[in-house]
């Protein structure tokens, strides 16, 4: 009998040193670079668990790639590994290089959002458009809810608690999404490699990931900033003050919304998305 597909797993494709796994659906049109999304990094996260309700939507509008960043989802776990916002851009550049993508618009989700800008930084003509939502790379100090997701001790108790966290609605925290994140958060080497990413104290991994003021004041893409305006993981501020930086940015906050603006606004975002990334298509 076979075993039950898991939509978490995709293609593996060899970056550097290891094998990351990355969801790759839909084509794009002539000269319309494809969606590159990287997702956040809570406990047991994946790219198809922050994206799944996105890249369907998009997907059908032009190629959208995913992957699970090294120590987090199905991507391998290196002995020895250091994880840092080097390694992680580098995985994003060598994923892109291996698929033959010169350049893509880019989608960050909170820490995803800092190497978003730190790859666009470092490489800006690998970048089209560039999307930051609930985004980390500018200095904050932690909040009791980022601290509390990256401090996160496996039981479903806690996964309860930081799912409380990270929703406005409390419609989205049901007991079966918290059995099935906790059930995540332990699978093999899970909790092992996110647990080693940010011990306390843990502000000195915020500021790891900030990225210059006077480099992303000099940054020339178009850029689109969301935040859920209830955000308890990553303050409001943040985008904000991205969105003084940046010279052609727009800022869009969503009301009613906590950490999880692609899941409690999916139609919206997926909208938001795909209009502020057409736009480029056009001109």
């Amino acid at each position: 009998m076979s075993l039950p597909h898991n939509p978490e797993v995709a293609r593996s494709v060899r970056t550097g040193a290891f094998n990351t796994n990355v969801h790759d659906l839909g084509s794009s049109a002539p000269g319309q670079p494809p969606v590159l999304f990287v997702h956040g990094s809570g406990p047991g996260v994946s790219a198809w668990a922050n994206w799944r309700l996105a890249l369907p939507v998009i997907g059908q509008q032009r190629r959208v790639i995913a992957p699970d960043m090294v120590g987090f989802g199905y991507t391998d776990r290196p002995a020895g590994i250091t994880y840092t916002l080097d390694t992680w851009v580098q995985q994003a550049l060598d994923l892109m290089d291996v698929l033959e993508v010169p350049q893509v618009d880019l989608v960050g989700n909170s820490f995803g959002g800092a190497l978003s800008l730190a790859l666009t930084i470092r490489a800006p003509q690998r970048v089209r458009r560039l999307v930051l939502m609930g985004s980390v790379g500018v200095p904050f100090a932690i909040t009791p809810g980022l601290d509390a997701v990256w401090g996160y001790q496996p039981s479903l108790a806690h996964m309860r608690g930081l799912l409380d966290i990270f929703a406005y609605s409390r419609a989205l925290v049901t007991d079966e999404l918290a059995q099935l994140r906790y059930e995540a958060s332990i699978r093999p080497g899970f909790q092992e490699s996110f647990a080693a990413m940010f011990p306390a104290p843990r502000q000195r991994w915020v500021d790891s990931m900030v990225s210059s003021e006077a480099d992303i004041r000099a940054l020339p893409h178009e850029t689109l900033i969301v935040h859920g305006r209830e955000d308890k993981v990553i303050p409001l501020q943040n985008s904000l003050t991205l969105s003084q930086w940046i010279p052609s940015s727009q800022l869009h906050v969503f009301g009613h919304c906590g950490h999880w603006t692609q899941i409690e606004h999916a139609a919206r975002f997926a909208r938001l998305v795909a209009d502020f990334l057409g736009e480029a298509d056009t001109v």
